[in-house]
């Protein structure tokens, strides 16, 4: 069980070039550019970047290094990024243009084995296993790729315990079901998931209002949340979550 506070880190899908959002990862929309956005949350105190390459999956290639290299000479924070990354080659790519962290999904599911290839060569703190889960039954959650347009009929409790085993240094959980319907985390999926694992675990879809920390604290032991919507449509701050967090003892980061 960790005890390190809670990170909040704002999730930036991209694709052609601009920073989009969509409803259980579909129907994407231009929301804004990518560049600005993670300029701002950065300096209104994100802890982590996380940008994510919507369509690369598609393409088995991530298109993203000329703008991580933009970003990542302007912000000094840790930048996660996942998307179409299928080798060690496409992650040298990505660590080369400012990368401090290489989530995979789609590739992971395809060749376990690159878990610890990967893990090896990097060390486990920069490899992130990123999930897609979306609800099968009332007693089962499934695993899904490229995009969450893929089925797997992987369970996803049996999955993670693949991906600490192979060598992953954290999840990142993004629940189907609630990414950007504005109704809070998937709660249902969370109580699933009550369990301590042995790697940090970041959860995300469907942030509504700062309380949601709250809600998911009751349910389940987590060091991070990725939040989108809230952020690219202004309905709120990374200070404002800050300052409810704090307000209610939950241990997160001081803005500085």
């Amino acid at each position: 069980m960790f005890e390190s506070s809670i990170r909040i880190i704002p999730r930036l899908d991209i694709k052609s070039g601009n920073l989009i959002k969509g409803i259980n990862l579909e129907g994407l929309r231009v929301v804004g550019n990518p560049f600005d956005a993670a300029i701002n949350y950065y300096l209104t105190g994100a802890d982590e970047l996380f940008f994510h390459d919507a369509v690369a999956s598609l393409y088995n290639q991530n298109h993203l290094g000329d703008l991580l290299e933009k970003i990542t000479d302007k912000v000094f924070i840790p930048v996660t990024v996942g998307g179409g990354i299928r080798s060690l080659e496409d992650a040298i790519y990505l660590f080369e243009r400012g990368a401090d962290k290489i989530a995979l999904n789609t590739a992971f599911v395809l060749d376990p084995s690159l878990i610890s290839k990967l893990s090896n060569h990097f060390g486990s703190q920069s490899v992130v296993g990123s999930i897609e889960a979306k609800k099968i039954s009332e007693t089962r959650w499934e695993i899904f790729t490229e995009s969450g347009r893929q089925t797997t009929g992987i369970e996803i409790k049996k999955w993670m315990e693949t991906l600490i085993e192979e060598g992953v240094g954290e999840i990142l959980i993004t629940s189907i079901d609630k990414e950007g319907m504005r109704k809070g985390f998937d709660l249902d999926l969370a109580k699933y998931l009550n369990d301590h694992y042995q790697v940090p675990i970041i959860f995300g879809g469907g942030f509504k209002e700062p309380n949601d920390l709250l809600r998911l604290k009751k349910e389940f032991s987590f060091e991070g949340i990725t939040v989108a919507d809230y952020l690219h449509y202004k309905r709120g701050s990374i200070g404002e979550i800050k300052s409810f967090a704090k307000n209610y003892n939950l241990n997160i980061r001081e803005i500085s």
